[in-house]
């Protein structure tokens, strides 16, 4: 029975024995027939007096009752429309409510999904039993940490596509500290994503054609030594062992710069794992170290931690440290000084990148790392921008410090990997 039935039912009970018990007493009482009217009168009275207190709260109750039903659905209209996953679970991670978007995404319009819970999902829709396992281990997470936690989460749909969610997870808890419930909102960033893809292999092709034509001076010299000890072997038409190991030598130098630049074309295919920041930092720069010497720029590094090792895509990191030191080097024109230094601070590595070049203004500096805005003639605005969101990704930061005349200073912070 209904709490609204429980009321009426009530209601009726002491208005019957109200009218039983007063009429009883006052037909066996001994009094005048003026004062039985008087009582009989002031008896109506106090019953029309409680019917009209009575009436007035149920029609307040009704009227509130009213209200939250149409703010419950004007609540539900406004999840519904939501381009987001939208899903409602109780302390025992059961599904108490989900919005349609939800439904549609995991095929539940026609499955009884309230009161469920992912593994009990996985088994009515087996299609998406793994995407409810990662629910699983995000949610226990989020339970753990006993805060807002956000992760990114990946799946296949029933389209065979490739779905990833920007996933944020709140727990709900009780006044004691028991779990109450957990919220939990995803939003598609598949196609954000891609054109991050997009954006990386732009850049990183950028840089491969600039790379490329620094370097083309330093593959040219050798194919000149080459081409003439062949021209003068042959006019001589004797094999010169002395002239072949030169040769050799030569291709070899050119095997080893073509090697470096393939690094940069391979695809991205976000290789995250633990590797030593001074194999990077080695590897930039004798690869960039030819286009630093034709452009008479040195560069020096103060290394503090050679055995510092990072987790993470090491491919990734070395396209950051090759737009920082490009731009180092051709802010100086007229040749200058690099230096990288290293050092570790609580378990972060920082890294600085100072050059003695022109300098950026501070209006200009304020808008560093906006996509598409460079101070070079011929870039495209994304070198900065780039490295700013691999800094991100691999729970990092980059700052930029400068003054004109003064050169620029960049400042890296990771965090230090822990073999456990």
């Amino acid at each position: 029975m209904s709490a609204k039935s429980k009321v009426i039912a009530g209601y009726s009970l002491f208005s019957i024995c109200w009218l039983i018990v007063t009429d009883g007493i006052l037909h066996f009482s001994h009094i005048s027939h003026d004062l039985y009217v008087i009582i009989g009168t002031a008896k109506g009275a106090v019953f029309v007096l409680l019917s009209i207190i009575f009436l007035y709260h149920m029609l307040k109750k009704s009227e509130q009752l009213e209200k939250v039903v149409e703010n419950e659905q004007q609540l539900s209209t406004l999840i519904n429309s939501m381009p987001d996953f939208v899903c409602f679970k109780d302390s025992q991670g059961r599904w108490l409510r989900v919005n349609d978007f939800g439904r549609r995404l995991y095929c539940l319009e026609n499955v009884e999904y309230e009161g469920k819970t992912d593994r009990e999902l996985g088994e009515m829709v087996p299609f998406f039993k793994e995407a409810f396992e990662q629910c699983i281990e995000s949610d226990q997470e989020a339970w753990e940490k006993g805060k807002l936690t956000r992760c990114e989460e990946s799946f296949q749909t029933v389209d065979c596509e490739i779905k990833t969610f920007d996933v944020i997870k709140v727990p709900l808890f009780e006044e004691n500290g028991a779990r109450k419930g957990l919220l939990t909102i995803g939003r598609d960033i598949t196609q954000q994503k891609l054109a991050e893809s997009l954006l990386l292999k732009k850049e990183k092709l950028s840089v491969l054609g600039e790379l490329a034509a620094g370097i083309a001076h330093e593959i040219r010299n050798p194919l000149t030594s080459m081409k003439g000890f062949i021209q003068v072997m042959r006019e001589t038409r004797e094999v010169n062992d002395v002239y072949m190991d030169i040769i050799s030598s030569e291709l070899e130098r050119i095997n080893q710069i073509v090697s470096e630049l393939l690094v940069l074309a391979k695809p991205q295919s976000h290789d995250y794992k633990p590797f030593f920041l001074s194999d990077v930092i080695g590897y930039v720069i004798n690869l960039i170290g030819h286009e630093a010497t034709l452009n008479n720029v040195s560069i020096s590094v103060h290394n503090n931690v050679p055995k510092a090792c990072m987790y993470g895509d090491q491919n990734q990191i070395i396209q950051v440290f090759i737009n920082i030191i490009k731009n180092a080097i051709e802010a100086m024109p007229n040749g200058g000084d690099i230096r990288l230094r290293v050092w570790e601070e609580e378990e972060v590595i920082h890294i600085t990148v100072s050059d003695t070049g022109v300098g950026i203004s501070k209006e200009r500096l304020k808008k560093i790392g906006e996509p598409f805005f460079t101070l070079k003639e011929k870039g495209v605005g994304l070198g900065l921008t780039t490295s700013m969101k691999i800094a991100q990704e691999h729970k990092g930061k980059l700052e930029i410090k400068s003054e004109i005349g003064k050169g620029t200073t960049v400042h890296l912070a990771f965090p230090a990997y822990q073999k456990r």
